[in-house]
Protein backbone atom coordinates (compact mmCIF):
# COMPACT_ATOMS: atom_id res chain seq x y z
CA UNK A 1 0.00 0.00 0.00
CA UNK A 2 1.13 3.50 -0.76
CA UNK A 3 0.44 4.68 2.80
CA UNK A 4 2.62 1.96 4.30
CA UNK A 5 5.38 2.77 1.85
CA UNK A 6 5.30 6.36 3.06
CA UNK A 7 5.37 5.27 6.69
CA UNK A 8 8.37 3.04 5.96
CA UNK A 9 10.37 6.18 5.16
CA UNK A 10 9.87 7.48 8.69
CA UNK A 11 9.27 4.54 11.05
CA UNK A 12 11.23 1.47 12.14
CA UNK A 13 9.93 -1.62 10.32
CA UNK A 14 8.63 -3.24 13.51
CA UNK A 15 6.27 -0.33 14.19
CA UNK A 16 4.76 0.26 10.72
CA UNK A 17 1.85 -2.20 10.81
CA UNK A 18 0.59 -1.07 14.21
CA UNK A 19 0.86 2.64 13.42
CA UNK A 20 -0.94 2.08 10.12
CA UNK A 21 -3.71 0.16 11.93
CA UNK A 22 -4.15 3.04 14.39
CA UNK A 23 -4.34 5.56 11.56
CA UNK A 24 -7.02 3.57 9.73
CA UNK A 25 -9.06 2.66 12.82
CA UNK A 26 -9.21 6.22 14.13
CA UNK A 27 -9.30 7.94 10.72
CA UNK A 28 -6.24 10.02 11.48
CA UNK A 29 -4.97 12.60 9.03
CA UNK A 30 -1.20 12.30 9.49
CA UNK A 31 0.77 15.22 8.14
CA UNK A 32 4.57 15.27 7.91
CA UNK A 33 5.70 18.86 8.38
CA UNK A 34 8.79 20.99 8.16
CA UNK A 35 11.06 21.07 11.19
CA UNK A 36 9.64 23.16 14.02
CA UNK A 37 11.92 24.33 16.80
CA UNK A 38 9.06 24.70 19.26
CA UNK A 39 7.66 21.16 18.96
CA UNK A 40 8.21 17.73 17.43
CA UNK A 41 4.54 17.05 16.77
CA UNK A 42 1.01 17.99 17.74
CA UNK A 43 -2.56 16.74 17.80
CA UNK A 44 -5.73 18.58 16.75
CA UNK A 45 -9.22 17.09 17.33
CA UNK A 46 -12.04 17.41 14.82
CA UNK A 47 -13.67 20.83 14.73
CA UNK A 48 -15.50 23.30 12.56
CA UNK A 49 -12.58 23.60 10.14
CA UNK A 50 -11.69 19.90 9.97
CA UNK A 51 -13.77 16.74 10.29
CA UNK A 52 -10.95 14.40 11.28
CA UNK A 53 -8.30 13.84 13.93
CA UNK A 54 -5.03 15.39 12.79
CA UNK A 55 -1.52 14.55 13.92
CA UNK A 56 1.50 16.40 12.58
CA UNK A 57 5.11 15.29 13.05
CA UNK A 58 8.36 16.94 11.99
CA UNK A 59 9.85 15.29 8.92
CA UNK A 60 13.46 15.29 10.15
CA UNK A 61 13.10 13.04 13.20
CA UNK A 62 14.94 9.75 13.22
CA UNK A 63 12.66 6.65 13.02
CA UNK A 64 12.54 5.97 16.77
CA UNK A 65 11.96 9.63 17.64
CA UNK A 66 9.23 9.73 14.98
CA UNK A 67 7.54 6.70 16.51
CA UNK A 68 7.69 7.99 20.09
CA UNK A 69 6.36 11.36 18.95
CA UNK A 70 3.49 9.68 17.11
CA UNK A 71 2.56 7.64 20.19
CA UNK A 72 2.72 10.81 22.31
CA UNK A 73 0.23 12.53 20.00
CA UNK A 74 -1.93 9.44 19.54
CA UNK A 75 -2.29 9.24 23.33
CA UNK A 76 -3.70 12.79 23.16
CA UNK A 77 -6.24 11.58 20.60
CA UNK A 78 -7.39 8.69 22.79
CA UNK A 79 -7.57 10.93 25.84
CA UNK A 80 -9.64 13.47 23.91
CA UNK A 81 -12.05 10.74 22.80
CA UNK A 82 -12.46 9.55 26.38
CA UNK A 83 -12.56 12.84 28.28
CA UNK A 84 -12.88 15.69 25.79
CA UNK A 85 -11.36 18.86 27.19
CA UNK A 86 -12.18 18.07 30.80
CA UNK A 87 -8.69 16.84 31.80
CA UNK A 88 -5.20 18.33 31.72
CA UNK A 89 -3.34 17.87 28.43
CA UNK A 90 -0.51 15.88 30.07
CA UNK A 91 -2.35 14.72 33.15
CA UNK A 92 -2.72 11.22 34.60
CA UNK A 93 -5.25 10.22 31.93
CA UNK A 94 -2.90 11.04 29.08
CA UNK A 95 0.02 9.38 30.87
CA UNK A 96 -2.01 6.21 31.36
CA UNK A 97 -2.86 6.06 27.65
CA UNK A 98 0.71 6.80 26.59
CA UNK A 99 2.09 4.12 28.90
CA UNK A 100 -0.52 1.59 27.70
CA UNK A 101 0.38 2.24 24.04
CA UNK A 102 4.13 1.96 24.61
CA UNK A 103 4.13 -1.09 26.88
CA UNK A 104 3.55 -3.78 24.17
CA UNK A 105 6.56 -2.54 22.19
CA UNK A 106 8.76 -2.85 25.28
CA UNK A 107 7.46 -6.36 25.91
CA UNK A 108 8.28 -7.36 22.32
CA UNK A 109 11.83 -5.93 22.64
CA UNK A 110 11.56 -4.07 19.33
CA UNK A 111 13.83 -1.23 20.47
CA UNK A 112 17.64 -1.46 20.32
CA UNK A 113 19.03 -2.48 23.73
CA UNK A 114 20.21 0.97 24.85
CA UNK A 115 16.95 2.61 23.79
CA UNK A 116 14.92 -0.22 25.35
CA UNK A 117 16.40 0.59 28.77
CA UNK A 118 15.87 4.31 28.31
CA UNK A 119 12.24 3.96 27.21
CA UNK A 120 11.59 1.74 30.24
CA UNK A 121 12.93 4.47 32.55
CA UNK A 122 11.05 7.11 30.56
CA UNK A 123 7.74 5.37 31.24
CA UNK A 124 8.34 5.39 34.99
CA UNK A 125 8.24 9.19 35.06
CA UNK A 126 6.67 10.49 31.87
CA UNK A 127 7.38 14.11 30.98
CA UNK A 128 5.03 16.41 29.09
CA UNK A 129 7.62 16.62 26.31
CA UNK A 130 10.25 14.12 25.26
CA UNK A 131 12.68 17.06 25.11
CA UNK A 132 12.17 17.45 28.85
CA UNK A 133 13.47 13.91 29.39
CA UNK A 134 17.19 14.43 28.92
CA UNK A 135 18.11 10.74 29.07
CA UNK A 136 15.58 9.91 26.36
CA UNK A 137 16.67 12.82 24.20
CA UNK A 138 20.35 11.84 24.44
CA UNK A 139 19.64 8.21 23.59
CA UNK A 140 17.43 9.12 20.62
CA UNK A 141 20.21 11.37 19.32
CA UNK A 142 22.33 8.25 18.80
CA UNK A 143 20.01 7.30 15.95
CA UNK A 144 20.04 10.66 14.15
CA UNK A 145 21.15 10.46 10.54
CA UNK A 146 24.24 12.61 10.01
CA UNK A 147 22.77 15.42 12.03
CA UNK A 148 25.39 17.93 13.08
CA UNK A 149 23.85 20.50 15.36
CA UNK A 150 25.10 22.84 18.05
CA UNK A 151 23.38 22.64 21.42
CA UNK A 152 23.39 25.11 24.28
CA UNK A 153 25.50 22.68 26.32
CA UNK A 154 28.26 22.92 23.67
CA UNK A 155 28.74 26.62 24.47
CA UNK A 156 30.71 28.36 27.20
CA UNK A 157 29.78 31.37 29.37
CA UNK A 158 30.14 34.46 27.20
CA UNK A 159 29.37 32.61 23.96
CA UNK A 160 26.60 34.05 21.82
CA UNK A 161 23.99 32.14 19.86
CA UNK A 162 20.95 32.55 17.66
CA UNK A 163 17.76 30.76 18.72
CA UNK A 164 15.05 29.85 16.17
CA UNK A 165 16.84 32.08 13.64
CA UNK A 166 15.54 35.11 15.51
CA UNK A 167 16.79 36.40 18.86
CA UNK A 168 20.42 36.56 19.89
CA UNK A 169 21.47 35.34 23.32
CA UNK A 170 24.59 35.04 25.43
CA UNK A 171 25.31 32.21 27.84
CA UNK A 172 25.72 33.47 31.42
CA UNK A 173 26.26 30.31 33.44
CA UNK A 174 25.42 26.63 33.72
CA UNK A 175 22.98 25.80 36.49
CA UNK A 176 22.14 22.33 37.81
CA UNK A 177 19.79 21.34 34.97
CA UNK A 178 19.59 24.36 32.67
CA UNK A 179 21.65 27.20 31.25
CA UNK A 180 21.05 30.80 32.28
CA UNK A 181 21.21 33.08 29.25
CA UNK A 182 20.45 36.72 28.47
CA UNK A 183 18.61 37.93 25.36
CA UNK A 184 20.90 40.63 24.03
CA UNK A 185 18.29 43.07 22.70
CA UNK A 186 15.96 43.11 25.71
CA UNK A 187 18.51 42.12 28.39
CA UNK A 188 15.92 39.68 29.75
CA UNK A 189 17.05 36.43 31.35
CA UNK A 190 15.98 33.05 29.96
CA UNK A 191 16.73 29.47 30.93
CA UNK A 192 17.51 26.84 28.27
CA UNK A 193 17.56 23.06 28.36
CA UNK A 194 21.08 21.67 27.62
CA UNK A 195 19.97 20.00 24.38
CA UNK A 196 18.28 23.03 22.84
CA UNK A 197 19.58 23.33 19.24
CA UNK A 198 21.03 26.75 18.44
CA UNK A 199 23.30 28.50 15.96
CA UNK A 200 26.60 29.58 17.48
CA UNK A 201 27.67 33.16 16.76
CA UNK A 202 31.03 34.87 16.80
CA UNK A 203 31.97 37.22 19.64
CA UNK A 204 31.12 40.30 17.56
CA UNK A 205 27.86 39.07 16.03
Amino acid sequence: MKEKEILSEYLPEAMIDQVFAWIVRHQIHLRITRSRASKLGDYRPPGRKQAYHRITINYDLNPYAFFITFVHEFAHLLTHKQYGRTVHAHGKEWKANYRKLMKPFLEKNVFPADLQRTVYHHLQNIKASSHADEELTRTLMLFDRDKQETYVEDLQPGDRFLFRNKEKYMVIEKLRKRYKCVELASKRTYFFQPLTPVEALGKDE
